[in-house]
């Protein structure tokens, strides 16, 4: 048996050649032109020596040239590994050199960065949309004078396909090994269910597309449609209102954020885009923010969970049975979920429903491993599973709740607190339009609950404030779980996903705060 990603772009280009694929600004680009340039992308890098097998790292931001040098790399039987288009030098230098990149082909607004990384990695680098410079040949210009190569590679479902690095939260990012099964196994079943793509269908393509949930459910599953994608170089929301009005978009997939940003362009811009569906992951969407969506686009939100290393998909609410508010519905076809024992290492206890642990997964999605590292790798596949270091619980019917992050737990006093459970509530002050809950050092309790804020518009942040919402959440969470301090910020940290950066809020307000910090006065702080 042979497989290959490469003919999730190639097969489409063959059934719907006409069709556009990408819409970028004034240029679209059907699929017969976008297998062309994959393939003329694919002959330079073959002229370059690149093998199968070979890995092939591409420092690309959104743009018209990511999706032709990735299905390139993958025509070749060669590997991807998309680089986040925010790193820098000793970052880049970093993937290259553990991935062991044979070249590093990246954007001309990236290279005072990439140029740096790949110099110190010994890679040699390809530009794309550059100045042509002699030490740095351009991929596209060079594509234009190349003959295509005549199709794609034939690979075993076992190949490697895509490395996919983690965002390293815990240490150095590691890199997830992806096949070539994994891969089509999960565009095939994601498009059916949950995600119900069909070929007249309008995608806004805002998550970036080095990122497992824009590149495999966005772009991969919108391209095995045969359906267009609305490309956009990077998000806000204004800005995403008025493209998804102006091309017809019919599916939004985003992370929490977004959506917010969503609503509040919303409130000041009338038009409204015929969206259909609408799906979320990357971390927790409050209940409120669905109910609000739902009421401004007429659109559901269709809740997810998934992980880079389960390529990524693993539950999803669905249009297959009622969707359920503050889950993440059911797994997907071909998924096992399961709750197992968080504490124990080197072995997996299952726990029954409705038991809180840690998610377990098995199925097509999950890894062959993290690139180089047994150790790693051997730590969370565990008798056939895969250790995601989440929370959950599921509920009799096969609904996943995701509690927490085992590393976001904040253990107050010898009791458990999961931030989710909190900020679940807090969003519903009517002062407080984002929120984020960390937990602190504290000398009598261990940890102390911490409440991140971004106040709504009209609210005046300040030791006031703060001390109304804790009064406010004291009269509706146990005496251990509801916040002690209060902080404000403008914004968030968030990773390329869009997910907020607890761990750097940890870190900010952990040892006292910088000079905007405001904290309630909670000197006092009562077990009552």
């Amino acid at each position: 048996m042979t497989l290959s990603v490469a003919a999730v772009l190639a097969e489409s280009a063959a059934r719907r050649p006409d069709h556009p694929a990408i819409t970028l600004g004034r240029e679209q680009v059907t699929y017969r032109d976008l297998w062309l340039r994959a393939r003329r992308y694919a002959s330079v890098l073959a002229a370059q020596g690149i093998r199968p097998g070979d890995r092939v790292a591409l420092l690309l931001p959104n743009g018209l040239a990511f999706p032709p040098a990735y299905f390139a790399v993958l025509a070749l039987g060669a590997v991807v590994v998309p680089v986040h288009a925010l790193l820098r030098a000793p970052e880049i230098e970093y993937v290259l050199r553990d991935s062991a990149a044979r070249v590093l082909v990246c954007a001309g607004p990236l290279l005072a960065e990439g140029r740096k990384g790949a110099e110190v990695a010994g890679v040699p680098l390809l530009t794309v949309d550059a100045p042509e410079e002699r030490e740095a040949p351009r991929l596209d210009l060079l594509a234009e004078r190349a003959e295509p190569v005549a199709g794609y590679a034939q690979c075993e479902p076992g190949d490697l396909a895509v490395v996919l690095y983690t965002s390293g939260t815990t240490g150095r990012p590691k890199g997830a090994m992806l096949t070539h099964l994994n891969i089509t196994m999960n565009v095939g079943v994601g498009m059916l269910s949950p995600f119900d793509f069909r070929p007249e269908d309008v995608l806004l393509g805002c998550l970036p597309l080095f990122h497992t949930f824009g590149q495999i459910c966005g772009m991969l599953t919108c391209f095995r449609a045969g359906a267009a994608m609305v490309l956009m170089e990077r998000f806000d929301g204004p800005g995403a209102l008025e493209l998804m009005a102006a091309h017809g978009c019919t599916v939004f997939m985003g992370v929490p954020t977004m959506y917010l940003a969503l609503l509040d362009a919303a409130a000041r811009d009338p038009r409204r885009p015929p969206l259909d569906r609408a799906f979320s992951g990357g971390s927790a969407l409050p209940v409120t923010v669905l109910q609000e969506f739902r009421e401004t686009f007429g659109c559901e939100i269709y809740e997810g969970y998934g992980l880079t290393e389960t390529s990524p998909s693993v539950c999803y609410n669905q249009r297959a049975w009622p969707c359920r508010p503050g889950t993440v519905g059911k797994p997907l076809w071909g998924v096992t979920v399961e709750i197992a024992r968080a504490e124990l290492e080197g072995r997996i206890e299952l726990l029954p429903v409705g038991e809180v642990g840690e998610i377990v997964i098995r199925g097509h999605g999950v890894m062959a491993g993290y690139l180089g590292r047994p150790e790693a790798t051997a730590e969370v596949l565990v008798d056939g599973w895969f250790r995601s270091g989440d929370l959950g619980v599921k509920d009799a019917d096969g609904y996943l709740s995701v509690v927490d992050r085992k590393k976001d737990l904040v253990l107050r006093g010898g009791y458990n607190v999961y931030p989710r459970e909190v900020e679940e509530v807090l969003v519903h002050h009517p002062a407080i339009a984002e929120v984020a809950v960390v937990g602190v050092p504290h000398a009598r309790h261990g940890e102390e609950v911490c409440a991140v804020v971004r106040a709504r518009p009209g609210a005046e942040p300040g030791a006031e404030l703060g001390a109304e919402i804790v009064a406010w959440s004291r009269q509706r969470l146990a005496a251990y779980k509801y916040p002690r301090l209060v902080e404000f910020v403008d914004a968030f940290p968030l990773g390329p996903s869009g997910k907020v950066l607890k761990r750097e809020l940890a870190a900010r307000f952990g040892g006292g705060g910088g000079p905007e910090t405001r904290r309630p006065d909670v000197r006092r702080p009562e077990l009552r």
